[in-house]
This record gives structure tokens, C-alpha cells and sequence, in this order.
């Protein structure tokens, strides 16, 4: 079996030779987006799937939306509006400014990030376990962006903690995956 950390180096390698921006229109026109009230979302950095029109695009048709800010092992959520003053770099990555939200709602998508998914819609993200201990406590849709050609049929090392998403969306397909 592969080593985690050699895969995150050679997919993000990978990545940064083939990068080109993409829209994920698909994902905003989704069933769960388009009934969803509550997305919570993420700042995307470097070559991954970007997500700023995807986040305007939530907020212009008046979905709320939550953004991560990592505290210490965790993630806190905020609620963004969109004003891109309202995000700080931090270790490289936007995060929002604001009060964290001490009860969350009822979250209906989790947009999440990750370097490639599985078959059986496995992640593997960039090492720090944020989102495999957030996840467990979000029972909303769970649909991982990926670039063309980062969802594969081969099965990526698993630990105990690891969370299968819902879906995968590429700029141009959503893979949903059955859930056993």
C-alpha cells in the first residue's frame, strides 16, 4: 500500500503541471445545492479547485454560507457575506474573520476539498485531519472538487477515521457514490 504522504506529494506535483481555472456550474445546479439554505464552504488556495465563483455564486442566490477557520485541531465555522476584506491569511489560506458560530445549523451541502477521491468516494485531503473530524458532525450532502481526472478507480489508503463523501464534482461531471 502506498504511503499517504508520498501520494499527497505526487497528486499535488500532478496537480500544479495540469492546472487550468474551472467553473463547477454543475455543482450550483445540483438538486442538494439547489434546495439547500445552508452551505458550508471553503476558501480554496494554490491549484486547488477554485472556489470563488462557486462562493458568489451561493451567495447571490441566498444561500448562506459558512467558511472554516482552523483552531488549533478543529474547525470553526463563520457565516461569509461575501465581502473578500472579510478574509485574512493565515499559513497560506483565506479564512474568514467574524464571531465563530458557537451552534451550528442544520447544514444542508459540506463543500470540501480534496487531492483525489476513490471509488467508493474516499478522500485524501492534505494531511491535517481537519475535515475527517468535522465531517462526522455534518450530516448535510458531502460533495468533495476535484480537477479532471482526480477521481480514480483505485482504492486510496483508509484509516478508521476517514469519511466517504457523498459526491465528487469536476468541472465538467458529479460522481455520487452508494453508500453502503
Amino acid at each position: 500500500m502506498k504511503d499517504k504522504a508520498q501520494m499527497r506529494e505526487r497528486y499535488r506535483r500532478e496537480r500544479s503541471e495540469a492546472f487550468v481555472p474551472a467553473v463547477y456550474s454543475n455543482v450550483l445546479a445540483s438538486p442538494e445545492v439547489t434546495r439547500a439554505t445552508v452551505i458550508a464552504s471553503y476558501v480554496s488556495y494554490g491549484h486547488e479547485p477554485s472556489t470563488v465563483e462557486l462562493n458568489r455564486a451561493l451567495i447571490k442566490s441566498g444561500k448562506t454560507l459558512l467558511l472554516p477557520r482552523v483552531n488549533k485541531d478543529r474547525i470553526d465555522w463563520i457565516y461569509w457575506d461575501g465581502d473578500a476584506e472579510k478574509l485574512v491569511e493565515k499559513k497560506k489560506i483565506l479564512e474568514p474573520v467574524g464571531e465563530v458560530i458557537s451552534t451550528l445549523p442544520a447544514i444542508d451541502v459540506v463543500i470540501v476539498p480534496a487531492l483525489r477521491i476513490d471509488r467508493d468516494g474516499y478522500r485524501l485531503g492534505q494531511g491535517g485531519g481537519y475535515y475527517d473530524r468535522a465531517l462526522p458532525m455534518m450530516s448535510g450532502w458531502k460533495i468533495a472538487l476535484v480537477h479532471s481526472g482526480e477521481v480514480t478507480s483505485e482504492i486510496l489508503p483508509r484509516e478508521s477515521h476517514d469519511i466517504a463523501v457523498d459526491a465528487a464534482a469536476t468541472p465538467d461531471l458529479i460522481v455520487r457514490f452508494k453508500k453502503n
